[in-house]
Formats: C-alpha cells, structure tokens, sequence
C-alpha cells in the first residue's frame, strides 16, 4: 500500500464525471486499500478516486475512525436509492480544498446501494455526518465539489479565502 498524491482544486480532472467499475480486479483491490492509506494519512474521513485521479466509481470512506470506532467502508458504483425530505447543514471540508469549510444543506439520511470488493451488494442507510460523507464523496464521483453548493457571493468568499492560502 501507499499514500496517493491527492488532487487540488481546480484540476480539472475533479470536474469530471467518472466511469463505472466493470470488473473488481487486482488493481482496483490496490486503488482501493491505497485510498484507505491515502485517505487516514491526510487525515480525512472519505476520499473518492477522482481526488486521486482514478476517474472511476470508487470511494472509501471511514466516520468513526478519528473517535476511536473505525468502519472503512470501500464503495464500488455507489448509488443512492433514497433521500429524506428533511435536510441538515453541515460544515463540510475536502481534502481537496485543503483549508476551507463550507456550510452545505443535504438530505439528513440516504440509503445507498454498492458493490464491495468482495463483489457483493450492500444496502445501508446513513444519516448525520454519514449522510453529508457519502453524498460527499458521490458528488466527487459525479465532477460536483464543494464550492458547486454554493451561491455566487459565498463562492467567490471562500474561492478567495482559498486563494490567499
């Protein structure tokens, strides 16, 4: 395993709409536990393969791990299946836009749906912080980033902040 050299933006590949994962091979099952290195060594608690410049439908993701309770998940063409109407705003960072936290309102629980490494499928309801990582992590699958939540006025604040970093 090794730590992955993880994108910044505004590279272009993190604009991008990734492909799905046709076969779980050799390779993905080392992008995979690469991600997870990558991903605690940052120190983040989800990472999709765009910010590391693997353009398709994979992220890892771990809530738990920085209160002592880890559960890395890794997500293989995730979907989500349902939204709740009810929504909650988190500050959300991105260890893409190292340095800048934006508020963002999501849906407060999903339920998603992906394949595992093992080739199985998986059905799981998240909710709170879960919820906001893996909508998180399937916005990067998606070419969609923090600032793309944002209005006009807050965009430009927080692209600028960015910048004079």
């Amino acid at each position: 395993m090794s730590v992955l050299p993880i994108l910044k933006w505004p590279d272009p590949r993190l604009a991008e709409t990734c492909s799905p994962i046709t076969q779980i091979t050799p390779e993905i099952e080392r992008l995979a536990a690469d991600m997870l290195e990558t991903m605690y060594a940052a120190p983040g608690r989800g990472l999709a393969g765009p910010q590391v410049g693997a353009m398709q439908r994979i992220f890892v993701m771990d809530t738990g791990w920085k209160e002592g309770k880890p559960d890395p998940i890794v997500c293989l063409n995730p979907m989500l299946q349902e939204v709740s109407e009810e929504r909650a705003t988190n500050s959300e960072g991105c260890l893409s836009i190292p340095g800048v936290a934006a508020d963002i309102s999501r849906p407060a629980q999903v339920q998603m749906v992906w394949t595992g490494l093992n080739g199985g499928r998986y059905v799981q309801s998240f909710e709170g912080f879960a919820a906001a990582c893996v909508q998180h992590e399937l916005d990067h699958l998606d070419g969609v980033v923090t600032f793309d939540h944002l209005g006009a006025d807050e965009r430009n604040a927080l692209i600028a902040e960015y910048h004079a970093q």
